[in-house]
């Protein structure tokens, strides 16, 4: 990697140093020209002095509320043209950030459209252990100035089975439409996340949308495409029932199954609906149709102006009948009435609607209901059809309300900018599944469920801007913020209906409605409801302030303190300094072939807020009134109670906040105004964080909560842009690739202790936080006297006491005890990545462009634990746990078997669970994400003069067409943040699209 990045580097400074040299027009890495800091600086001072709006000045306006000046536009990465990346049929954000920024890694666990996808800007700032760790590494997305919500993990704690959030569990950010997106810039410098308070800890994703102005103008994009259904290899009973026989004729009398009955649906080789022919994937995969369309309208006049756009995304996935609508609508006005008055306000509101997939474990995981789980469903499609029929005869409607807005005033008054903005950010989830008896052992199924989650907002900004002698300049801004936040949901479900035609909405409380569930009508219903409801607060005051000399240098000083609700009420506050500093040496030079050199450094501490309420409150007692097994407790003995999840860890007095200590150190270059490069280190310590540490069993808590572990990353970011056939030539070529390489290690955990066991995880000090513990699997005992210490008192035992033997896995006893345990088990691999990034090159002849992207991870390891359950299928078949859940696609054949030893399955060593490194690959991968060729008919219909058309673009794309990869399962990038590949997810699709992007 490091050689490829060296001879990339070296082509572009070579082509670089040819005549005709010009700068592209992709933002990502432009150096900073002369005097551009002093430009910045001063932006607002002249837009906003203006008697009229312009659309230059409403950017800055419609952000104002939270001023953020970047004085080298590589402090914050930005993103290539949206119009260009909007090409790309992405449903999310975060599928439009794929690969496109240093820094940014984007896991996408399933191609089912609309689902949740997760982001990482430098690393994971904690150990993933749980929803609620992945939740708080998430960065903060804020959409013209609004910080959006996502849905809060508090509904895991009152869930059977950790798989989907109760409620529509619907990307919020996917109700954001590409074609409204002006840009996007992603902040990871502390200088810039700081100003956005403790919840931008993780980095800052800041999006501004299209602005209105003072020119009439229409717009009209649209693509119309298709999904891929994929090519697999299926398989049945006769395949399966061979697979099994080779382990029954080694380890069994004679080969038959005489230890453990040997499963019904296997049993019987002229059993039509297994043995028959495996064609259930003419019924699950699908070739389907994908479009959007988004047309907008926007003007006015020099004292008011507007934009109003209408859209609709309808993505189908290519499994399970999945799909995706969005229908949404922005809105914007601006007015000035006054030269010193200005008022602004922005909407943007989406529906959007799920067909979620059939999958037997989302199903369980909703139900908390597990039937018989032996035998999976029939390979023969007229079979796998009668399922499927059970499952229409019930429904699952989701359907998801998001709302962002604010109302703004800005005054200009001279040299001060004072601006006060209201903000609401909203969105709300409606989930009704009904199933009927057949799909739960004669018993029916029924749910309701409402969550919401909002945020109000309210900020003031003082600002003042002025210009001394010599070309310096001064900046000071005051800031205030609060935010409050409500998290909520009502969830109530029911089984053993009267029958399969009655259904109820169960979270009615009006009895006068007729959906009302009247307990005397119904007393037969086994009802359980669940009502959560959290609220956090937030109240903020910072103060900033700049000064730069000549346009060469530039040093910022920032002090924040930020009042949080979930924090304890001794430790409520957090002051947080942060201070930064740039130096611009091209301007010194005289050089002709540099054309840019800044160096940047920041440095500075970040609070973390914590995102449950509970916290805050000290330690909890709750009596457990339920029965074992049932984590709701909704009632006991016809008694209803009023209780919180909290007996699950102590909460001690005194937590303080967890902060992030951060140092970023930058250079900038610019190589004959064509080759661009952006360099930089940083280190992140993230201390103080909450860790549950199992203890105090005995007063009936299952972990204590203390503070002190410490984690730090460490990286470097590299940008490289390149004209290498500069814009001016008939021919074009501009080349962009972005590496990001992090590492993380445990620097510290609470009470100074060195290391804990976290179910499966061992965190240990000095070490990385993403690493799995192993066994060290040298192959296999091919007899009992091959074991170590056979016919002695001391043979080889596993940690259940039970003796090791031949058809026995060969695990490397790492003490020499002679006991295969925990403390045998070795960290190894990372299930993040280690390098990330994306290369990217854009090809232009005369009207016609081509651009092709690739993605790639680099370091990444899985744990293929769909192989570990298809060779373990002894222990598979005789437990009813989440994990033994086998799907249709138990039928399509994955993965090579051939690299698997033929282990004794019925040894009680377990010699196939999953964590042992017999079953860690090695995940890298590089895609071609997509190719895109399209033809610019604007500049031909303004010579013929014939249209008012001032643009006119028609494309087509291709995405996700290969995969290069060692890695032995499906897809390396379908897997969750555990690493843990268990084969449910659907996959990504190949798709292929044409569209226009019109302008009027």
């Amino acid at each position: 990697m490091r050689i490829v990045l060296f001879l990339y580097l070296f082509l572009c400074v070579a082509l670089g140093s040819l005549p005709g040299s010009s700068y592209g027009k992709d933002r990502v890495g432009k150096p900073t020209k002369p005097g551009i800091a002093k430009k910045r600086l001063t932006a607002v001072k002249d837009t906003t002095a203006k008697d009229s709006i312009s659309s230059d000045s409403l950017p800055d306006l419609k952000v104002a509320a939270t001023r953020r000046i970047e004085y080298s536009p590589t402090q914050s990465a930005v993103m290539p043209d949206p119009a260009r990346l909007s090409l790309f049929p992405a449903v999310s954000l975060q599928q439009f950030l794929k690969g496109n920024t240093a820094g940014v890694y984007v896991q996408e666990e399933t191609g089912e459209p609309g689902t949740n996808q997760n982001i990482f800007i430098r690393g994971a700032s904690t150990p993933l252990l749980s929803q609620k760790d992945l939740y708080d590494a998430q960065p903060l997305v804020v959409l013209d100035g609004i910080p959006i919500t996502y849905e809060h993990p508090f509904a895991y704690d009152v869930q059977e089975f950790d798989v989907n959030r109760l409620g529509t569990s619907t990307n919020p950010l996917s109700g954001i439409d590409m074609d409204n997106i002006a840009s996007v810039e992603i902040l990871k410098d502390i200088s810039q996340t700081s100003l956005y308070g403790p919840r931008a800890a993780n980095g800052v994703i800041l999006i501004k949308t299209k602005t209105a102005g003072t020119k009439r103008q229409i717009t009209f994009n649209s693509y119309f495409g298709m999904v891929q259904r994929p090519r697999v290899t299926t398989m049945n009973g006769n395949f399966e029932n061979k697979f099994r026989k080779q382990f029954y004729d080694i380890y069994t009398p004679d080969g038959a199954a005489g230890e453990g009955v040997y499963p019904l649906y296997l049993s019987d080789s002229i059993n039509n609906a297994y043995y028959g022919p495996s064609n259930w994937t003419d019924l699950y995969y699908r070739n389907a149709m994908v479009h959007s369309v988004n047309a907008g309208i926007s003007g006015g006049t020099d004292k008011a102006n507007f934009r109003f756009s209408l859209g609709n995304l309808r993505n189908s996935g290519i499994a399970d009948e999945t799909s995706m609508d969005r229908y949404s609508t922005m809105f914007s006005i601006n007015m000035k009435p006054i030269k010193w008055l200005t008022f602004s306000t922005v909407v943007n509101a989406n529906r959007v609607e799920r067909d979620r997939n059939r999958n037997l474990r989302d199903r369980f995981g909703q139900t908390g209901f597990l039937p018989e789980l032996g035998a999976p469903l029939s390979p023969n499609k007229d079979v796998y059809a009668r399922y499927l029929g059970f499952v229409d005869r019930g429904f699952d409607v989701n359907k998801t309300n998001l709302l962002q807005g604010y109302a703004q005033l800005g005054f200009d008054i001279r040299k001060f900018k004072i601006v006060s903005r209201f903000g609401v950010d909203f969105n709300e989830g409606f989930r009704d599944v009904f199933n009927s008896k057949e799909l739960n052992e004669q018993n029916n199924y029924s749910s309701n469920y409402y969550g919401s989650n909002q945020r109000l907002l309210i900020e003031n900004t003082l600002t003042y801007d002025t210009k001394l002698a010599n070309d310096n300049n001064v900046y000071f801004e005051l800031g205030q913020s609060f935010q409050f936040d409500t998290y909520g949901y009502n969830n109530a479900y029911a089984l053993k209906g009267t029958n399969d035609f009655i259904k109820l909405n169960l979270i009615e409380t009006d009895a006068t409605k007729s959906n009302y569930l009247d307990p005397n009508n119904y007393n037969k219903f086994l009802v359980t409801k669940v009502v959560d409801r959290t609220k956090i607060k937030l109240f903020s005051f910072y103060g900033k302030g700049t000064y730069s000399i000549q346009d060469k240098y530039l040093f910022s000083l920032q002090l924040r303190s930020d009042g949080a609700s979930s924090a304890q009420p001794t430790k409520r506050w957090f002051y947080s300094p942060v201070a930064s500093a740039q130096w611009n040496i091209a301007k010194d030079m005289a050089s002709s072939s540099i054309s840019a050199l800044t160096l940047r450094a920041s440095a500075g501490r970040i609070g973390r807020m914590q995102s449950f309420d509970q916290f805050s409150q000290g330690p909890q007692y709750t009596a457990q009134i339920g029965y074992s097994g049932n984590v709701n407790i909704p009632g006991y003995n016809g008694f209803s109670v009023l209780t919180r999840p909290y007996s699950a860890g102590w909460i001690g007095y005194d937590l303080p906040w967890a902060y992030s200590d951060q140092l970023n150190l930058g250079l900038d270059l610019g190589f004959n105004k064509r080759v661009n490069a952006s360099l930089d280190f940083y280190t992140r310590n993230d201390k103080n964080q909450l860790l549950g540490i199992p203890s105090l069993l005995e007063y009936g808590y299952s972990q204590d909560y203390k503070s002190g572990m410490s984690i730090n990353n460490t990286g470097v970011d590299l940008t490289l842009t390149a004209s290498i056939l500069p814009e001016t030539q008939p021919f074009s070529w501009t080349s962009s690739i972005n590496v990001n390489y992090n590492t993380n290690k445990l620097k510290a955990l609470p009470g100074s202790i060195n290391q804990q066991i976290m179910g499966t995880r061992l965190l240990k000090v000095g070490e990385s936080v993403d690493q799995y513990w192993l066994l060290q699997n040298e192959g296999i005992y091919t007899s009992d006297e091959s074991v170590p210490g056979f016919g002695t008192d001391k043979v080889l035992s596993y940690s259940t006491g039970n003796p090791f033997k031949g058809g026995d896995p060969k695990w490397k006893d790492v003490n020499g005890d002679f006991i295969i345990n925990d403390d045998d088990r070795v960290l190894e691999g990372h299930y993040l990545p280690v390098a990330t990034g994306g290369f990217d090159n854009r090809f232009k002849l005369k009207n016609w462009d081509v651009n092709i992207n690739l993605y790639y991870n680099i370091g990444r390891d899985l744990i293929n634990q769909e192989m570990s359950k298809r060779f373990d299928f002894i222990n598979q078949e005789s437990g009813r746990d989440i994990n033994s859940v086998k799907e249709i696609t138990f039928w399509e054949k994955r993965g090579d078997y051939n690299k698997y030893p033929i282990y004794n399955p019925w040894s009680l060593v377990l010699p196939y669970q999953s964590e042992q490194n017999l079953f860690l690959e090695d995940a890298s991968f590089l895609k071609l994400r997509s190719v895109s060729v399209g033809y610019d008919l604007g500049q031909l219909l303004k010579k013929k003069n014939k249209t008012k058309i001032s643009r006119l673009y028609v494309y087509g794309t291709a995405n996700n067409l290969f995969t290069l990869t060692s890695y032995s399962g499906r897809d390396p990038e379908l897997v969750g943040f555990t690493g843990f590949d268990s084969g449910y997810s659907l996959p990504i699709p190949r798709t292929y699209t044409v569209g226009v992007k019109m302008d009027l």
